[in-house]
């Protein structure tokens, strides 16, 4: 069965789009001569031979005939690897009508070999045998590519198009049709092969189309159903849409896809990270072992949108126990209960043993205490004041959190030999404007200086960019201007930042305590900054909205500036050095910045 599946396979592949449809309306006329054969030879009881030279043009007609009914309706347009009931209908109603033309032949010859009940016992052989062969070999077709296609399901109602014409697409159009609000009128996709094809009995259209589609089939919704395309290429296909007002959707997960779930209320919107152009920096599984595994990981902040990443990141390779640090109850009751859910998961796996501190990183002591108690071995510091307008009205409080909370942390490491010591810092700690940036680089400074003085710990600085859906980030708050009716808030049109999606940051994190070896700053590559305005206009449109502006003042949501607050920058930097050199990763960037002496920073930070 395998050499069947794999033989179809490759004939399918090694062909052109012509010698298929060629190979197709042969094996159709075959297929249709012998189902009329095979009905003449039931009906008289016996193998049937012509009666008269009449009778058998007559016979060899029908088939032609029905095979040229059949290009005319466009079932060769149909893929035959996703042939469905559309195309079920199209046979029977072209094998129909050639078996009315028989009739109608017979009695305008005047011939009388042909009994009537073949009329009707004709058209139920061929469409068995023309529909079922397409079935047979598109199944082998998709069981030779690996995945199984859900049954079709010929329920249509509302105006979307369908992005991409893969197996997601075909799975994604099934769910449609059992829904009762959507109706799919389009599809359209790159590849030039399936142009004007007929995917599910609906027309593929090349991308150039894609405007005069939505405007003609009056389409408010977009499906992307992409699931084998790079960021940048769903970058470029959001561009497309981009100013369409269109409301833009994407289909779930692969393995979603490969098992057959594909849900229409699954289907999410557009996502920060499907904006950002940059391709995902894969983690060298290397590093991140050489980190995690069979060890004793403290991780402060945990309840944090970065620590608790870590802390998931960590979850996957394999600690021996990691230790769950945080001074707010909540997120750490919240941080537990995923922890506790994601080990569930784990049947017949080895659970690593959880501890969960509530605490501040200011409690000398409690620092002490829980990496003595726990024998820890590698410390993520992820506890920080963030959010810039915060710290800024409330300096005390924000600078004995960064600075002296990190010293704190970093000298109990030292002095009970924790082996490796990894800081999580900011852009905002280049050329500092702001009290929050400023600590940082405080926090940065101490540990190189620390790292100069042989403790046995080895310590190291992530630095990276605004991190993408953390508390407090741009674009979980445009998401909810929108829902609200905008405005969508901008401090200023000319604003950029960088961004990083968290699972990267943590992966970063968690990779940068493999390679350093003290006193380092490592930053991710990051690709080019984006301008704020610039992201919250196409977030608008992808929404399926328009922007009001002085161009167009009967748009449904504006964009207000607001200035920029105090200590905000308009574009931030990943370096104060232009010392940068690489590292085991292709991606992460080691940045020999500029530290103080011990002698000259202990005695200005105790001031």
């Amino acid at each position: 069965m395998k050499i069947i599946e794999s033989s179809i396979h490759a004939l399918a592949k090694g062909l052109s789009r012509y010698q298929k449809r060629i190979l197709l309306i042969l094996c159709d006329i075959f297929l249709l001569s012998f189902s009329l054969w095979l009905a003449m030879s039931i009906r008289f009881g016996e193998p049937y031979v012509a009666s008269s030279r009449r009778v058998a043009l007559l016979l060899i007609a029908v088939p032609l005939i029905a095979a040229a009914l059949f290009f005319w309706a466009g079932l060769y347009r149909h893929v035959t690897r996703h042939f469905n009931t559309a195309g079920d209908k199209l046979i029977a109603g072209c094998i129909l009508a050639a078996s009315l033309c028989l009739g109608l032949g017979q009695f305008m010859l005047g011939t009388d070999g042909i009994p009537r009940t073949v009329l009707f016992t004709f058209p139920i052989i061929g469409f068995l045998l023309v529909s079922g062969i397409r079935r047979v070999i598109g199944h082998l077709i998709v069981r030779a590519g690996g995945i199984l296609p859900p049954p079709a399901s010929p329920l249509e109602i509302r105006n979307v198009l369908v992005y991409g014409a893969g197996q997601s697409a075909v799975q994604l159009i099934n769910a449609v049709r059992r829904t009762r609000d959507m109706e799919v009128v389009g599809i359209v996709d790159p590849d030039p092969t399936l142009w004007r094809r007929l995917i599910s009995g609906i027309r593929v259209h090349p991308p150039s189309k894609l405007a005069e589609v939505i405007a003609k089939d009056n389409v408010s919704r977009v499906l992307l159903a992409t699931q084998n395309t790079t960021r940048k290429e769903r970058l470029e296909i959001l561009n497309l849409l981009n100013g369409l007002s269109v409301d833009v959707r994407v289909v779930p997960q692969t393995d979603q896809v490969i098992a057959g779930r594909v849900q229409v209320n699954e289907l999410r919107r557009v996502e920060a990270t499907d904006l950002l152009g940059r391709a995902p920096v894969p983690p060298d599984p290397r590093l991140i072992q050489r980190t995690v595994e069979g060890k004793n990981i403290l991780v402060t902040g945990a309840g944090g949108s970065i620590g608790s990443e870590i802390v998931r990141q960590i979850l996957k390779n394999s600690p021996e126990r990691v230790v769950l640090l945080d001074a707010s109850e909540s997120a750490l009751y919240e941080i537990e209960s995923q922890v506790a859910n994601l080990l569930r998961q784990r049947s017949g796996q080895r659970v690593p043993h959880i501890v969960s501190v509530l605490g501040s990183v200011l409690d000398e002591p409690l620092m002490r205490k829980t990496m003595a108690d726990w024998e820890v071995q590698s410390v993520f510091h992820a506890a920080a004041y963030k959010h810039l307008p915060i710290v800024e009205r409330n300096i005390v409080v924000g600078a004995l959190n960064n600075v002296v909370g990190t010293e704190v942390a970093a000298r109990a490491a030292a002095a009970l030999g924790v082996p490796t010591f990894v800081l999580i810092s900011t852009d905002k700690a280049v050329r500092p404007s702001s009290v929050m940036g400023a600590s940082k680089r405080v926090a940065e400074l101490m540990l190189q200086a620390l790292a100069t003085e042989r403790t046995g710990t080895t310590f190291s600085i992530v630095r990276f960019g605004n991190v993408l859906d953390s508390s407090g980030s741009v674009v979980p708050l445009f998401r909810k201007q929108i829902e609200a009716g905008g405005p969508l808030t901008v401090t200023h049109p000319d604003a950029v930042r960088y961004f990083i999606s968290i699972p990267e940051a943590a992966e970063l994190v968690i990779q940068a305590g493999a390679m350093a070896s003290g006193g380092e700053v490592f930053a991710l590559d990051m690709g080019e900054p984006v301008r704020i305005s610039d992201l919250a206009k196409m977030m608008i449109r992808l929404s399926g909205l328009q922007l009001r502006d002085a161009k167009n003042p009967h748009g449904q949501i504006e964009i207000r500036f607001t200035g920029l607050r105090p200590g905000e920058k308009l574009a931030e930097e990943l370096y104060i050095s232009d010392r940068v050199s690489t590292t085991q990763h292709p991606r992460i960037q080691c940045i020999d910045e500029p530290a103080l002496p011990s002698a000259q920073l202990w005695p200005a930070v105790e001031c």
